[in-house]
């Protein structure tokens, strides 16, 4: 019984590291935590001294990975999209009345760093962080070179930053 407990103490104290090693193979928290608990299952099952790995902690490490990569296997053979699937049946998260509250105000307080900007800055600094385009399509669009438009995106930047960093203080 002291060999299991030893092998409960093990697993809880290196579990969290085991589903942060797992998430980014099977690309999904809940999906790893799924493979850390077969992995704990699978280290207690083995009994007796005989079998006991010299170096339990690499020994789970090993089943955690050799898991998820089977875990990724079993999916793709099936055509199960590999990510996305947990989010969509999570419910979405609600706002506290606070949390709206607070980042309406970021919102306001970074309108206002925007309009205080000259045209030409705030426009560049639009096409290139809401529209999607890139510098050099913003360049040839405006008539003037990539350099500045970087330049400009990077003046908002700074701007803005400014701007919310005076509000939080």
């Amino acid at each position: 019984m002291t060999q299991d407990k030893t092998k409960l103490a093990i697993y809880l104290d290196h579990r969290a590291a085991l589903v942060e090693y797992a998430t980014p193979i099977v690309g999904c928290r809940a999906r790893a935590e799924d493979v850390v608990q077969e992995s704990y299952l699978r280290f207690t099952g083995r009994s007796g001294d005989v079998d006991a790995p010299r170096q339990p902690v690499a020994y789970l490490y090993r089943v955690v990975r050799n898991l998820a990569v089977d875990c990724l296997r079993h999916l793709s053979r099936e055509g199960e999209p590999v990510a996305d699937e947990v989010w969509d049946q999570m419910p979405a998260p609600v706002a506290t009345p606070e949390s709206e509250a607070l980042y309406r105000d970021e919102l306001r307080v970074l309108a206002g760093a925007l309009e205080e900007l000259p045209d030409r800055t705030r426009t560049v600094f639009e096409m290139h962080r809401l529209g999607g385009l890139t510098q050099q399509q913003i360049a040839r669009q405006l008539g003037i070179s990539v350099g500045l438009v970087n330049h400009l995106v990077d003046d908002a930047l700074t701007h803005c930053a400014e701007r919310m960093g005076r509000r939080s203080r």
